[in-house]
């Protein structure tokens, strides 16, 4: 039901109640968020230089690892800083036009993270299970029309998300409990009809996450099933460790998404949603780069072609 509109404050800025409210816990925080941080920032970072320095890392696998390690640079970038200021800071505002920037981005990052990985599980089925293909259906141009569709799409959803959440009205309450500018929270501040807006987020959270897993579980049926067929246990082992560091990234991503929107409405608080959010903008993209550095001996044989070249 729509409030009608009178009498009212026009909001500017929205404050956001953050991490902690506990005083004797914001140092601590601010240092282990500090070093979460600059490990992200290292381990993407490393990872893409790496990838572009060592020409035996220059095949589609690691072009989408790349682009996946830029994608989540950009994810902790958005939130992160923002938590640190606002740990320091005695008033945790956020301008209307930054919170609108800050989701954005959000929304961007976390929607072309679900295609690419599912472009990466797509990568690999057509890697193991039709390898005399791969060359040709895997060429240098089709890898980066499946990147700059997911980065389309991820700017398609941010779009629509923003101009359908900001052109509401505000009015009253500016309080955000929470520690970025999300969606659900937003949406609770606003005075105007908001089940347009509900009706688009359920629409297109079910289209990129339920379409994403699909595709996901398809591809990995069907390696399982082609690897299952290998008489060869080295082949076989081989096969299965190229795909063993995308599967732990994506139960970690998907368990995470799927832990917050499908779990009943009676289990939910905003304590729970405030860590789970908080594991996925902050935490995963920190251990994306360790996850594909540590299981995945050719970025580590990668690492030390390109430190003795340098030392």
């Amino acid at each position: 039901m729509e409030i009608p509109l009178f009498n009212h404050t026009v909001i500017t800025e929205f404050v956001l109640l953050g991490i902690t409210d506990r005083d004797e816990l914001r140092l601590p925080l601010f240092i282990l968020f500090l070093l979460i941080y600059l490990v992200t920032l290292l381990g993407n970072l490393g990872l893409i230089i790496l990838i572009k320095a060592d020409s035996q890392l220059h095949t589609p696998m690691y072009f989408f690892l790349s682009s996946l390690a830029f994608v989540d640079l950009n994810y902790s970038s958005t939130i992160t800083p923002k938590i640190l200021m606002d740990l320091l800071a005695e008033k945790k505002t956020i301008g209307f036009l930054g919170c609108a920037i800050q989701m954005f981005m959000f929304v961007i990052c976390g929607s072309t993270e679900c295609i690419l990985l599912a472009v990466m599980a797509y990568d690999r089925y057509v890697a193991i299970c039709k390898p005399l293909h791969y060359a040709v259906l895997m060429s240098r141009k089709m890898c980066f029309r499946l990147v700059s569709g997911s980065y389309i799409l991820g700017i398609f959803y941010a779009v629509l998300h923003t101009v359908f959440t900001f052109t509401l009205t505000y009015c009253g309450l500016n309080v955000i409990n929470h520690y970025y500018c999300d969606i659900p929270p937003l949406l609770k501040l606003s005075c105007s009809n908001t089940h347009t807006n509900e009706i688009v987020i359920f629409t297109q959270v079910s289209i990129n996450c339920i379409g994403t897993t699909i595709i996901i579980l398809i591809s990995y049926i069907c390696i399982l099933a082609t690897i299952l067929k290998i008489r060869s246990n080295e082949s076989r082992q081989k096969a299965f460790s190229t795909c063993t560091s995308h599967l732990v990234v994506v139960c970690i991503f998907y368990g995470t998404i799927f832990f917050m929107y499908l779990r009943p409405s009676s289990k939910y608080t905003l304590e729970q949603d405030k860590v789970a959010s908080l594991f996925y903008t902050v935490v995963i993209p920190m251990l994306n780069p360790l996850i594909y550095s540590l299981r995945n001996k050719y970025v580590k044989e990668a690492f030390i072609r390109v430190l003795k070249k340098t030392l």
